[in-house]
């Protein structure tokens, strides 16, 4: 069985391709500039090109990364299976966050340009008119990604190399985390055997950003100053009743990880 991971270069991407070969199926990683993308048959598609914290300071790129590409590709490559990553960001000021639920987005806000684009993404797919054609909307994803400037990594890398967490938020805040390691276990699940068109993948429980800086500062002999505002940012709890139940899906802990990658992330940067 041959997959296609366009986006292998990137944190997602590149860790879907090493758990594919692992498990002996075969991967194909070709360039979206090579001509071959548009005569070779591709098998199941996993669509992983994205921006992530870099979006506020490179909007064209987004567009063409969220929408462009996208809409050339699936109109002109030969697959079996089509499987576009979204974000579960596009949830922040919902109360209901099942897949089916209406989004409603402010296109005033810039700093909204993220979900519009997520989501012209996901319409693009969902009105392609093709059963084979899927969308999964992914939680904040937690791994060996030493390069990202994303949150956590920023909190970390904050404590070892100032020996200080400056926060914006408030330590009430709160989102939802998924190991890596679930999510490239269950895109290829979904790729095959998905029965909907639309996935939640999350770990249906919100982590408290007080629960990280504890665990970061433990890891630190409690040296760590901590500086933070009163702005409380709560992100709805995300449902994963669907791929619990279609393919009983078990989370793991991110929180149980967590020390681990700290004391990685430690010894990457010292190293540097």
């Amino acid at each position: 069985m041959k997959f296609t991971i366009l986006g292998s270069k990137g944190f997602i991407g590149s860790n879907l391709v090493n758990y594919l070969k692992k498990n002996e199926f075969e991967c194909s990683v070709i360039d979206i500039n090579d001509e071959k993308i548009f005569s070779e048959k591709l098998g199941h598609v996993i669509y992983a090109i994205g921006m992530t914290s870099d979006y506020r300071n490179n909007t064209f790129n987004t567009i063409k990364s969220h929408v462009g590409i996208l809409n050339e590709l699936l109109n002109t490559v030969n697959f079996n299976s089509f499987l576009y990553l979204s974000s579960a960001r596009i949830y922040y000021g919902h109360k209901n966050t099942h897949e089916g639920n209406s989004i409603n987005i402010n296109s005033i806000d810039p700093d909204k340009l993220y979900n519009i684009s997520k989501i012209m993404g996901e319409s693009i797919c969902l009105s392609s008119n093709k059963d084979n054609v899927r969308v999964v909307r992914l939680s904040n994803v937690i791994g060996k990604d030493f390069s990202s400037n994303n949150f956590l990594f920023s909190l970390i890398k904050d404590a070892i190399k100032k020996n200080e967490i400056n926060l914006n938020t408030s330590l009430e805040s709160e989102k939802d985390y998924i190991n890596i390691k679930d999510v490239v276990k269950i895109l290829p699940e979904i790729s095959i055997n998905g029965k909907d068109k639309l996935y939640n993948i999350a770990s249906g429980n919100n982590i408290k950003t007080k629960k990280i800086v504890e665990i970061i500062n433990k890891q630190f002999n409690n040296q760590i100053k901590i500086n933070y505002t009163t702005k409380k940012i709560i992100f709805p709890i995300i449902s994963i009743k669907k791929i619990m139940d279609e393919f009983k899906f078990e989370p793991t802990s991110v929180l149980d990880i967590l020390p681990n990658l700290i004391n990685e992330f430690n010894t990457f940067l010292r190293k540097k």
